[in-house]
C-alpha cells in the first residue's frame, strides 16, 4: 500500500503477483491512487516491474514474480489504477535491477550476467509494455550495471530505450545513491560532480538521495557555468518534468482541496474488506493429502470435529512480516494465531508453543556448516512435542520473518532457517495431522517438508489481516485459488530454475551412450510456476482458436470452456501458454500470452476467451529486431506450466 501510516494495508507485492487476478490488482491501484490524492501526494513509486529470476536475491518478496508477461500484465493494471486518481506512477527499478550476480544485493549489487536478447525478451519485456500500453509519468533509473553501462549514466537506457523505442514522455528519477555510485562504485566518472554530469547527459531529470538537495544542484550550477553541460541539456530534462506537472495540474491546484476529506476516505472499510480478499486470493496451496490418521485431505479443518489444536512455531504470533519497509506501517496487525482463535471461537482449545526461534544463534553460518541443538533448543521443541500427543491436529507457521527478508537481505541458502525443520520432523513423528503454513519472501528448498507434511499453504508476506485470511483458507470459509508467480526449486544448485526457459534446457542426464555413466544431479522444480491446488476440481473442454490460420499482423480468439467437477465453490486461473514449434533463433519452450481468473460454484460452467496478438507471438530475432515469423505454433491451455490440459494448432502464413 501506500508509504503513509493511514493508508490501506495491502499485502506484499509477490502475494499480489500471486492472485493473477487483473481486475484486483487494478482496484489495489485504484485505493492507492485514490488515497495519494487525499493525502497530498503527487507520485507514488509503484509498480514495481522487476523480474526476479534468482530465488535468493532479498527483494523477491516486491515483486510479482519471474514471468515477464504476468509482471507486465498485472504492472499495467497497477499504472492505470494509480494514474485514474491524477497521480504520478513511476515504475521501478529501469533497468536489470533483479538479477544481481550470485543473487547478492545492497553494496554488492552490480554486474548482472544477462545476455543482450534475454534483456529485452525477459527484463525489459514489462517495462516496453507497460510504457507503451499505460503511460506511466514516471520511471526510476537503477543503480546496477549492465554489461559495463551504468544505468543511470547510460544514454542508451535512458533515451535510447525508454523515449526514443519506447515513447516515454515523463520524469527520469534515479534511485537512491545512483548518481554518486557512477563515481564510487562504477568509476566510470571521475567525482560527483562528473557524476552529475554524465547522468544528466544521459537522460535523467531528478535525483533522489539521502543527502542535501545541494550535492545535486551545486555541482549542475557549475558544469552550467563551465560550459560542460549546455543549457539546452537542462532545459530539455526540466520540461520533462513541467510537462508531467501540466498534465497533472499542479499549476492550477497544487494542494489538496479538502484535507478533511481524508478523514472519511482514507483507508475506509470497504478497503479494508478488499484487503483481505486480495489476501485471500494471494494464498497458495501447495500440498493437501491424508495424514497417516485420515482417510480425507486434512484441509479444510473441520471445526466440528476438531477440539484441540496447537499453533506452534517462530511466526505463529509474529506479525512483523505484515507491515512494509515501504508501506503503511501504523494498523492493526491480526497473527496466524490471532486469526485461528477468532475463527475456532470458545468450542475449540487452541494451545500455543512457539517451538523454536526463527533462527538459530549460529545462523547463517550453521546453513553452511551445522551446529548441533544446545539444550534450550532441544527443551523447546519437546515442549511442543509434547503437547502436540495431546492434539487433534497440529499448525505450525514457519519460514522467514522481516529480518530474512527484504532489500539488503539476499540469502546464501534456501531452506527454512534455524530449528525449524528439526520442529517439523519432531512434530511429524508424532503421528498427528501437520498442517505447515509457510510465511516467506522467497521461495524456499523445502524438499523434506514437501515429501513428509501432508498439508502446506504457501501465505508469502500477506498484508494487516493475513491472520483472518489464513485462517478463512484453513477452515474452508475460502477455497485457495492462487498460484505460485515463481518456480521453487529443489536445491540452490539448480539457480537459475525459471520459466519461461529455453527449449531442451531442463532435459536430465542421459541414461546409455557416452556419457550415460550415472546420475549426478536433481531435475525439475519442487514447484512449477502457476502451480496451486483447490479444495474443488475441474475440466476443461471446446478449445478453439479463430482463424486457426492468419497473417503474422492478424489477431486471434481463443475460447474454451471450465467446469467445476467437485463439491465446494473455487478459483481456478485459466493459463495461456504458446509454443513456436521453430524459428531463426532459440526460443522458449513456451511463454505464458494470457491468464484469466474464474469463480465457479459446483456444476456450473464458463467460456473463458482470450486474445492472441501479434505482439504475442513476436520473437526477438537475429537482427534484435521483435518479428513475427510465419510457421507452426502450438496454443496450450493449462493450470500451471506444467499441467497442460488442451492444445491447438495455429499456423502463421
Amino acid at each position: 500500500g501506500l508509504n503513509h501510516d493511514r493508508a490501506t494495508p495491502l499485502p506484499a507485492p509477490i502475494n499480489i503477483g500471486s492472485t493473477w487476478n487483473k481486475e484486483m490488482v487494478k482496484t489495489a491501484g485504484q485505493i492507492v491512487g485514490r488515497e495519494a490524492k487525499l493525502l497530498g501526494y503527487t507520485n507514488v513509486y509503484a509498480p514495481i516491474l522487476d523480474v526476479s529470476r534468482d530465488p535468493r536475491w532479498g527483494r523477491v518478496v516486491e515483486t510479482y514474480g519471474e514471468d515477464p508477461f504476468l509482471v507486465a500484465e498485472l504492472g499495467k493494471q497497477m499504472t492505470m489504477g494509480i494514474q485514474e486518481n491524477g497521480i504520478a506512477s513511476t515504475l521501478k527499478h529501469f533497468a536489470v535491477y533483479s538479477m544481481p550476480k550470485g543473487g547478492r544485493d545492497g553494496n554488492a549489487r552490480t554486474d548482472p550476467h544477462i545476455a543482450p536478447r534475454e534483456l529485452h525478451e525477459i527484463y525489459l519485456y514489462p517495462f516496453r509494455r507497460v510504457i507503451q500500453e499505460a503511460r506511466p509519468l514516471g520511471v526510476m533509473s537503477s543503480y546496477n550495471d549492465w554489461n559495463g553501462l551504468a544505468v543511470t549514466g547510460s544514454a542508451y537506457f535512458l533515451t535510447e530505450l525508454l523515449r526514443k523505442q519506447y515513447g516515454f514522455n515523463g520524469y527520469v528519477v534515479s534511485d537512491s545513491e545512483a548518481v554518486e555510485f557512477l563515481a564510487t562504485k562504477h568509476h566510470v566518472a571521475n567525482d560527483a560532480t562528473d557524476a552529475v554530469r554524465l547522468a544528466i547527459e544521459a537522460g535523467l531529470n531528478v535525483r533522489t538521495n539521502f543527502t542535501s538537495p545541494k550535492d545535486y544542484i551545486l555541482p549542475l550550477r557549475e558544469l552550467l557555468k563551465t560550459g560542460k553541460v549546455a543549457m539546452a541539456t537542462l532545459d530539455s530534462r526540466v520540461a520533462d518534468v513541467l510537462r508531467v506537472k501540466f498534465k497533472l495540474g499542479l499549476f492550477d491546484q497544487p494542494y489538496v482541496g479538502d484535507p478533511k476529506l481524508a478523514d472519511q476516505l482514507v483507508h475506509t472499510q470497504k478497503d479494508d474488506d478488499f484487503a483481505l480478499q486480495l489476501n485471500r486470493e494471494s494464498l497458495v496451496l501447495l500440498k493437501n493429502e491424508k495424514s497417516a490418521s485420515s482417510q480425507k485431505p486434512v484441509l479444510p479443518l473441520d471445526k466440528k470435529t476438531i477440539k484441540n489444536i496447537l499453533v506452534t512455531g517462530p511466526l505463529a504470533d509474529q506479525t512483523n512480516f505484515e507491515l512494509s519497509r515501504y508501506g503503511p506501517s501504523n494498523n492493526k496487525l491480526v497473527s496466524v494465531l490471532q486469526g485461528i482463535k477468532n475463527e475456532v471461537g470458545d468450542e475449540t482449545s487452541v494451545t500455543y508453543l512457539r517451538g523454536c526461534s526463527v533462527v538459530d544463534a549460529t545462523w547463517p553460518e550453521s546453513e553452511i556448516i551445522p551446529t548441533p541443538l544446545t539444550k534450550q533448543e532441544q527443551e523447546e521443541i519437546d515442549m511442543a512435542v509434547a503437547q502436540a500427543k495431546l492434539v487433534d491436529v497440529i499448525i505450525a507457521v514457519v519460514g522467514e520473518d522481516e529480518k530474512r527478508v527484504g532489500e539488503s537481505l539476499s540469502r546464501t541458502g534456501l531452506d527454512l532457517p534455524g530449528r525449524q525443520r528439526h520442529l517439523l520432523q519432531a512434530l511429524y513423528a508424532t503421528g498427528k495431522p501437520v498442517v505447515m503454513v509457510m510465511v516467506n519472501g522467497q521461495p524456499l528448498t523445502i524438499n523434506w517438508e514437501n515429501k513428509y507434511i501432508p498439508a502446506i499453504l504457501e501465505a508469502w508476506f500477506p498484508g494487516a489481516q493475513g491472520g483472518t485470511a489464513i485462517a478463512d483458507v484453513l477452515f474452508g470459509k475460502y477455497n485457495p485459488g492462487g498460484k505460485l508467480p515463481i518456480t521453487f526449486p529443489k536445491t540452490t544448485g539448480q539457480i537459475e530454475l525459471n520459466f519461461p526457459f529455453k527449449k531442451g534446457s531442463h532435459a536430465g542426464q542421459p541414461s546409455e551412450g557416452p556419457n550415460g555413466y550415472g546420475k549426478t544431479s536433481v531435475n525439475g522444480a519442487l514447484y512449477p510456476f502457476g502451480f496451486g491446488l483447490s479444495y474443488t476440481s475441474f475440466s476443461f473442454k471446446n478449445l478453439k482458436l479463430t482463424p486457426s490460420e492468419t497473417h503474422s499482423q492478424g489477431n486471434v480468439s481463443v475460447t474454451v470452456e471450465i467446469t467445476n467437477t467437485g463439491l465446494v465453490k473455487g478459483d481456478e486461473v485459466v493459463q495461456l501458454y504458446i509454443t513456436d514449434e521453430q524459428s531463426s533463433v532459440t526460443t522458449y519452450a513456451s511463454v505464458l500470452r494470457g491468464f484469466e481468473r474464474v469463480s465457479l460454484s459446483p456444476g456450473e460452467t464458463k467460456l473463458v476467451s482470450f486474445k492472441v496478438t501479434p505482439d504475442d507471438l513476436a520473437i526477438y530475432d537475429k537482427d534484435m529486431n521483435w518479428v513475427v515469423e510465419p510457421g507452426a505454433f502450438k496454443v496450450k491451455i493449462g493450470t500451471s506450466s506444467e499441467d497442460i490440459k488442451l492444445t491447438a494448432d495455429l499456423v502463421i502464413k
